[in-house]
């Protein structure tokens, strides 16, 4: 019985134990040995098979059918097989569970082996390294991302196999799930000893040995991958953990492409990513704002989901990441700006957003063309796209630099498409082994080949014509079938007839199927040409990719720009349609909203309330209340969605928007636990509340919604005072603070940087009205009860809440108020000394042995403390 501990039982491939199995068995294990923590696909004719284990847990997995088939060592071999035909889709579903696939392929000819058929291993399909369009997201990146380890600090290199595109960076560790979360990794790679286990629970893993993520290992494989002599000019020479983990990935991603050291050459860039480069969000942050996951984990109603009208995928993954990476340089986002809305104004976005439906995904076509991947419909689509760029380059307007430099950039090089135009024929077959991609006149040898083939039928006609004269049998027939080739048929009545040179072929029950040896040679000459051609079609296939290499750079900087572009015309379709307005930046420490909206929640339903935003240092935090569903978060959430929007290059929902710089953006906002993480709702609320108050500053954007909710109300309300007060004295960001606590509103007659605002609503005999609007001052009451009844909560329940909630406001007043929580006066950076050095003073103090003068000279004393 062979077992999961292949590496163990056959780690020695000239083990005595190996001959016990048949040859073919024998060539599997070998070959399972080399891939022995995954599934290894073992091509037999049409059909991938498994084994063994690999077949027990893909039975289970793919639900096919698993079988017994003979025995190898006195074992009987359990099978499982996939058709070779649909193997993509198998895979897909293997990939989306998280697992990976060797696949071995037949490599030497059945007709001249000796034994079984030479079979190699020529790639491995694993999570993060796949590049097939039928396995991929259209639109969404797949990313390879390394993790290394050097002390407090977590070293990070991530690739986009499909386009190339190659990224490090160094965070501390403590915020390596924030960083996690923002690249979305498909796979991570990690060393066996790796400390960062708890961070990357959630996460596919690959483990790999130490010494895969050497520095001086990585340094030297990143130069030559790069091919150059300095990582100085590429911002990332003192990344030392990200270089130790960019040697693994690529070394990873190399062996899994069967590509050796000089593969990969569409990666010949390295992004290094800095602190401050990006407006940073947490992954609570990202969650709250439903970015491009809903808080149920839906693809949609999101941001993302409703901004991407773009014509293309490679535009879909860029938008993708644009709002993952929003852009703090304002120069920037000022060419995006200018470019969006020079679109609008020329009316120009529609008519190259029409255009971009057109092209086909250059970046990932690139990306399988530099991995000799490419499949015929893959080149058809890129000769068709390379045809299309100057009519593009026509349709963009004059005038802004980005767009300027963008139809700069798309410009075909003539001698690749003209290539293309003579090699591939208009409807290329999908795969090279059918025939029919090479077009006709790119090889005499091949039009040759095929003439034989074409020419067979009208031959066969003329035989069968000449056959009929000579013999007098009027029904002869000259066909062809896959088993016996090409035969005469001569049914019985005739069999007199047949001539001396006939040979029989075939009998049947009222026929005789006959070759002569003019036929014989014709066959000979047709199948020849056949096998003949298809063989020197696949290496003019094979010789056209190598060729196409030579202009990846080129097609590299033309799929950036046509993504760009599409994002850009995308931004600009949506800003007439949704009225949206160009955002201004500024210098100044402020935000003002005129008119925001929420851009998901005005889509989704009519008559959507426009409300106002102003904050700046002297108006430093908003103290929102009103009741529940009264649109608190909501107007909150379109705050934070108006700022990411802006920053990502997109107009915004509003009538203006004028923003200063913003660091980041923080969230505390919704009410769940974490039971992996083993954290109530409190806990999770505190950590989230912590980690704003530790990381905020002047110029970031928080917003705060409920806290304290999560436990007593009276330790609740304490945590949201002081959280308050902590903002206001020490971070002093822009804060928004919704709450329920009405207390708090009496922090803005403590503060004059704090303002209170509420979301009105109405009574209507025992309903409420919610008016979305947002007004300046506090709100009068929660309005809880009528909440609760629209809801549907039973009318006896709310008859009884409102009778008990008369009972505890009279007892209220019949105790008196409850204890002042907010007595302090504004709290400063001396107020603990001040208070110990006040103690000191009075402990040194004897009441009874002062005199009347010297009790007033003390309070005088004490009073300058």
């Amino acid at each position: 019985m062979v077992t999961s501990s292949f590496r163990r039982e056959y780690s020695n491939l000239n083990d005595p134990a190996l001959s016990n199995h048949t040859p073919v068995m024998q060539q599997y294990l070998r070959l399972k040995a080399q891939y022995p923590d995954i599934l290894l696909f073992y091509r037999m004719g049409d059909f991938y098979e498994l084994f063994y284990e690999d077949a027990e847990k893909a039975a289970r997995l793919l639900d096919i059918t698993l079988t017994t088939r003979g025995a190898s060592a006195g074992a009987p071999i359990k099978m499982a097989g996939v058709p070779w035909h649909s193997v993509e889709q198998y895979l897909a579903r293997l990939v989306k569970l998280g697992e990976s696939v060797a696949i071995c392929e037949q490599i030497g000819d059945p007709a001249s082996s000796k034994g079984p058929v030479e079979r190699a291993v020529t790639r491995v399909v694993t999570p993060g390294t796949l590049t097939d369009s039928a396995l991929l997201d259209e639109k969404a990146d797949n990313v390879l991302l390394a993790v290394s380890h050097e002390r407090s600090t977590a070293g990070l290199a991530w690739l986009n196999l499909a386009s190339g595109d190659l990224r490090v960076a160094e965070v501390a560790t403590q915020n390596l799930i924030h960083d996690l979360r923002r690249i979305g990794p498909a796979e991570i790679l990690a060393s066996e000893s790796s400390p960062l286990a708890a961070q990357l629970a959630g996460f596919a893993v690959t483990r790999l040995p130490e010494w895969h993520f050497d520095v001086k290992a990585g340094r030297t494989a990143l130069l030559y991958q790069l091919g150059a002599a300095s990582l100085a000019g590429y911002g990332c020479d003192d990344l030392h953990a990200a270089i130790g983990a960019c040697g693994a990935l690529l070394d990873y991603a190399k062996k899994t492409q069967g590509q050796g050291r000089d593969g990969l050459t569409h990666v010949n860039a390295v992004t290094a990513e800095r602190a401050g480069q990006y407006l940073r969000m947490d992954s609570a942050t990202r969650r709250n704002l439903e970015i491009t996951e809903t808080l149920r984990g839906e693809p949609a109603p999101t941001l993302y989901s409703l901004l991407d009208e773009c014509a293309s995928g490679m535009g879909s993954r860029l938008l993708r990441h644009w709002l993952h990476h929003p852009l703090r340089d304002h120069a920037a986002l000022a060419g995006r700006h200018e470019a969006v809305a020079l679109m609008v104004e020329t009316s120009t976005a529609a008519a190259v957003h029409k255009l971009l439906r057109r092209f086909a995904d250059v970046e990932r076509i690139t990306g399988r063309l530099a991995l000799k991947s490419a499949r015929p419909r893959d080149l058809s689509g890129l000769r068709g796209s390379l045809a299309l760029l100057p009519e593009l380059r026509a349709a963009l307007p004059d005038g802004a630099a980005l767009l300027d430099s963008l139809a700069a950039e798309i410009n075909a090089p003539d001698e690749c498409l003209a290539l293309l135009q003579r090699s591939i024929q208009l409807e290329p077959a999908s795969m090279v082994r059918d025939g029919g991609v090479i077009a006709e006149g790119y090889s005499a040898e091949l039009d040759e080949l095929r003439g034989l083939q074409n020419n067979a039928g009208e031959f066969l006609l003329a035989l069968e014509a000449r056959e009929r004269e000579r013999t007098g049998i009027a029904n002869l027939k000259v066909e062809y079938n896959r088993v016996h080739g090409f035969y005469i048929e001569v049914t019985n009545v005739h069999a007199q007839k047949v001539p001396l040179d006939y040979r029989r072929r075939q009998t049947l029950k009222n026929a005789e199927r006959y070759i002569t040896p003019e036929l014989k040679e014709f066959e000979d000459r047709a199948l020849s040409a056949r096998d003949r051609a298809l063989a020197l079609e696949k290496a003019l296939y094979e010789d056209l990719l190598a060729r196409l290499g030579t202009w990846l750079d080129d097609l590299q900087r033309i799929a950036r720009a046509l993504a760009q572009t599409d994002v850009l015309a995308c931004f600009a379709v949506l800003s007439s349609k949704r009225n949206y307005c160009r955002p201004e930046f500024t210098d100044e420490t402020l935000l003002e909203i005129d008119a925001g909206r929420h851009a998901v929640v005005e889509a989704q339903i009519e008559g959507f309330i426009a409300n106002s935003t102003s904050l700046s240092p002297a108006r430093q935090m908003l103290l929102i209340t009103g009741p529940n569903m009264g649109g608190k978060s909501t107007y909150m959430r379109q705050v934070a969605l108006i700022v990411l929007m802006a920053h990502a290059g997109a107009f915004v929902p509003a009538a203006s928007a004028r923003i200063g710089p913003i660091d980041q953006i923080f969230t505390r906002i919704g009410a769940a636990d974490d039971l992996a993480g083993g954290r109530s709702t409190f806990m999770v609320e505190m950590t989230e509340s912590a980690n704003i108050l530790h990381n905020a500053t002047a110029h970031s954007l928080v917003l705060m919604d409920e806290v304290g909710r999560g436990t007593s109300t009276f330790d609740g309300l304490a945590l949201a005072w002081a959280i308050a007060h902590h903002l206001l004295d020490r971070n002093r960001a822009l804060t928004l603070f919704a709450t329920h606590y009405f207390e708090m509103t009496r922090i803005a007659l403590e503060y004059r940087e704090a303002a209170n605002v509420h979301l009105d609503a109405v009574e209507h005999k025992d309903s409420i009205v919610f008016l979305h609007a947002l007004e300046e001052g506090p709100a009068s009451q929660s309005y809880g009860l009528q909440v609760a009844a629209l809801a549907g909560v039973p009318k006896t329940v709310i008859r009884r809440a409102r009778n008990y909630l008369r009972m505890l406001e009279d007892a209220s007043l019949t105790r008196g108020n409850q204890p002042d929580l907010f007595v302090s006066t504004r709290a400063d950076s001396h107020d603990e000394p001040a208070t110990d050095a006040l103690r000191e003073a009075l402990d040194a103090v004897n009441p009874d042995d002062l005199s009347p003068r010297e009790a007033l000279e003390l309070l005088y004393r004490l009073k300058k403390l």
